[in-house]
């Protein structure tokens, strides 16, 4: 919201909550009515849908900074996907309205708000292509490495990721079975690519997930 002029900025502060969130609350459920937008001032929050099935497709994960359901809120729809607290959070909640009349009243915002929704179109165009030709073990490989880039604390040659995922949350972000995550989770910790302390995971070899997920940018 940087390109907001300071009324603008104060209208939605004074029309915002800020609320805080515990670990395993969700924040909104697929087929329901959005009312606002939601914008994570701390913590992790994972976007998913729930096939037929139950099992869960996470569709990523938004942290501090991140806003959340604004493509339904301006598609007029319910939202097509739910949203969970990974990490204890705080969340503000911007009402439909005051969202509505910000966007509307600031040409540089809205080419902003614009300009994200075509990325996220992007982002999903890619995913899709990866899950129809990449494998499990490069999907699973270039989710450590996204994953390591977001959540990373540098440790001298490792990289710790800090954020504790469920095997099947990994499994709902690279798309498969959560058997087949931990047995490549294992063979990755076998190869010296990764290893683990406690939940979390270390990467060892960034360059050697690299290469197995064709990732070389």
């Amino acid at each position: 919201m940087s390109d907001l002029s300071h009324a603008q900025v104060c209208s939605i502060s004074d029309h915002k909550n800020l609320i805080s969130h515990r670990k395993g609350q969700i924040l909104y459920y697929e087929g329901t009515k959005p009312l606002g937008i939601f914008c994570i001032n701390s913590g992790v929050v994972k976007v998913y849908k729930t096939a037929s099935n139950g099992k869960e497709q996470i569709v990523h994960l938004g942290k501090e900074g991140d806003f959340l359901g604004y493509a339904a809120l301006l598609g007029e729809e319910n939202y097509t996907n739910s949203a969970m607290i990974v990490e204890d959070a705080k969340i503000c909640f911007i009402p439909k309205e005051a969202f509505l009349n910000t966007l509307l009243g600031n040409t540089q915002f809205f080419k902003r708000v614009t300009k994200e929704l075509s990325h996220e179109l992007g982002v999903m165009e890619e995913k899709l292509t990866d899950a129809t030709q990449k494998s499990i073990r490069e999907r699973l490989a270039f989710v450590l490495i996204h994953l390591a880039s977001s959540y990373g604390i540098e440790g001298g040659d490792s990289q710790k990721i800090d954020l504790i995922l469920t095997r099947e949350e990994i499994a709902g972000i690279v798309g498969t079975a959560t058997e087949s995550v931990i047995r490549l989770l294992s063979e990755f910790k076998k190869d010296g690519l990764i290893e683990f302390e406690g939940k979390k995971i270390i990467i060892k070899d960034k360059r050697g997930l690299a290469r197995l997920s064709d990732f070389y940018a």
